[in-house]
């Protein structure tokens, strides 16, 4: 059944909302007056939602899609839409699909031709890889680690010669073990970031070679609390390990302009490097 509320907007369109991921304030004000001005509010915990809605003192309906109903309730949802209802779709915190509910929704609205439109916005992923460090032109996002060890292995196992950087959540419960595990198998010197409680008061982002990451989050339990995003540094061959990302960035740019010979004589006499390795790499990672 439906209000007498009137939309606002000329087209009935389901909004991807994104929320915060722990800093209040991190809400964009495209995402409040959104919220505000739809028919109903698609939550992934209505009282959690609740909390943030009464925050921004919106009183936007709520309806729980979740999980465990997503697949039953989505054409609930889609024939609203049809009907010339808009809704905005948020789940408890971040970017609505990202290891949340919403795909089967979003897939549905643009098989039966309703408008989808996406709001930028708070996601954790993208929040940890901008401070980390670790290289960002080529990533990708792997959602949760398996609850168990062996299934973590084979997962590890599988992006162990990966070149890009890998991203995983876990939860605080299993940081422990997951880090034992990364250890089996990729080895103490991979260089890892545990980004934690972002934007929250006790944020940590904190990156070491596994075999001193382990270490450091053992002895202190704080570092075992919280939401948690691990980020894996790409599997580098032996000439690229010696070579710090500066000098290949700076390699890089100079055979842009030089032959590589020259350029990799160059970038060894300023870094003070071996010409040779440097001129191996170019040839193994730049066209």
């Amino acid at each position: 059944m439906t209000d007498n509320k009137t939309s606002p907007f000329e087209i009935p369109t389901l909004f991807i909302v994104p929320t915060p991921i722990g800093n209040l304030a991190d809400i964009t004000q495209r995402a409040i007056e959104v919220l505000n001005q739809v028919d109903l509010i698609a939550a992934e915990d209505t009282r959690h939602t609740g909390k943030l809605l009464s925050h921004l003192n919106i009183q936007t309906r709520t309806y729980a899609l979740h999980d465990h109903n997503e697949q039953q309730k989505a054409q609930v949802l889609v024939d609203r839409l049809k009907k010339g209802e808009s809704i905005a779709l948020v789940s408890d915190a971040g970017t609505p699909l990202i290891s949340d509910p919403g795909y089967h929704l979003v897939t549905q609205c643009r098989q039966a031709g309703v408008k989808v439109v996406p709001l930028p916005g708070a996601c954790a992923v993208i929040t940890a890889l901008s401070a980390s460090g670790l290289p960002s032109d080529r990533f990708s996002f792997e959602g949760f680690f398996p609850a168990k060890s062996k299934g973590r292995k084979d997962r590890l196992l599988e992006i162990a010669k990966v070149e890009r950087t890998c991203i995983f959540y876990e939860s605080p419960h299993r940081i422990l073990d997951t880090l034992t595990d990364m250890l089996d198998v990729l080895g103490p010197d991979r260089e890892v970031v545990l980004a934690r409680e972002l934007t929250k008061t006790f944020e940590t982002i904190q990156g070491l070679p596994l075999g001193e990451l382990v270490a450091w989050v053992k002895e202190d339990d704080n570092q075992q609390r919280g939401e948690m995003v691990l980020l894996i540094h790409g599997y580098r061959t032996d000439s690229q390990a010696t070579i710090p990302d500066e000098v290949c960035r700076a390699l890089g740019i100079m055979a842009k302009e030089l032959p590589l010979k020259k350029a990799a004589a160059l970038c060894a006499e300023i870094y003070n490097l071996k010409k040779n390795a440097l001129y191996k790499w170019g040839l193994e990672n730049l066209e």
